[in-house]
């Protein structure tokens, strides 16, 4: 897929960090931003994949969280957690997120399952179990000849 380990860098920050518009024509929104911080879109919450993140927030009071409707089969980490939250009052019904992983773990698998099925489920299997990764090309802008940014990347919950 890359001619160089350069090729594939330069291509990883661009896909993950490149800027693109969610909104009002300004580039102002990012696959990073998106699924590790989060973001406010008409009311409600969208991305925010992150336990780290909803750690911190949660410890500054910033956010909420209100129940989850899936735990995964691990009984150590990372786990999987589908889970409900809201954000300085923005509401998330459903998210999903690895608990107790590094962002790098996140960064890795995520990239792997655009990079092999962009737009399509990645089916996995961690530690002996069964996973599956969705992500989503943002498909109305581009970076280069047939690149495409990350629009998202999340834990399918069964």
């Amino acid at each position: 897929r890359y001619s160089s380990e350069q090729d594939f860098v330069a291509d990883l920050r661009q896909m993950w960090f490149g800027l693109y518009s969610r909104g009002d024509g300004e580039p102002d929104s990012s696959g990073f931003e998106h699924i590790f911080s989060g973001e406010v879109k008409k009311g409600k919450v969208s991305g925010f994949h992150n336990w780290i993140r909803f750690y911190l927030l949660e410890k500054q009071g910033a956010l909420n969280y209100l129940s989850h409707n899936f735990d995964g089969p691990w009984d150590s980490y990372p786990d999987v957690l589908g889970l409900q939250f809201s954000w300085e009052g923005f509401h998330k019904e459903l998210g999903s997120a690895f608990i107790g992983c590094s962002p790098e773990f996140e960064f890795g698998l995520y990239s792997l399952c655009f990079i092999a099925r962009p737009g399509r489920a990645c089916h996995l299997s961690l530690g002996g179990h069964r996973l599956s990764i969705q992500t989503y090309s943002w498909t109305k802008s581009t970076y280069g000849p047939g690149k495409r940014f990350i629009a998202t990347a999340y834990i399918i919950t069964p």
